[in-house]
């Protein structure tokens, strides 16, 4: 059981690699392959084959354009985020997300203008809710 949430997940060379197909929306292995940091140095066959198990794996899908294979992602980034975060806060945080949030906000990593900016969505969020309740 625990095997099948987890394939839900990206490794992170995939996750390297969805991200620059969903900066491009679509993109053959050489288009994202010119998108990865020149250090990156993977050869056309490692790019082929990473963006082939996302295939197998449900989340891209692919056309043929001339002798070209061009991918497309079959799954938005801001659903991704919303899954991983989840998962993130099921397996490390007991499943609460505020457990999570705070372990953020204590990050020192965090400026000022970061958290004025989290206090601003949270309470963006907490007065949408109060409008859905009729308050």
């Amino acid at each position: 059981m625990r095997r099948k949430r987890q394939a839900n997940l990206l490794t992170e060379v995939e996750l390297e690699f969805m991200t620059e197909l969903w900066a491009l929306g679509e993109g053959s292995v050489r288009d994202v392959l010119n998108r990865l940091p020149p250090e990156r140095n993977l050869a056309y066959t490692s790019g082929a084959t990473i963006l082939r198990i996302l295939q197998q794996k449900g989340f891209v899908d692919s056309r043929k354009e001339g002798k070209t294979l061009v991918y497309v992602p079959l799954l938005e980034k801001n659903k991704y985020q919303s899954h991983s975060l989840q998962n993130l806060s099921r397996t490390l945080f007991d499943d609460t997300p505020a457990s999570l949030v705070a372990h953020l906000v204590g990050d020192t990593r965090l400026t000022a203008l970061d958290l004025e900016h989290i206090r601003a969505l949270v309470d963006e969020r907490l007065r949408n809710d109060g409008d859905a309740d009729g308050s």
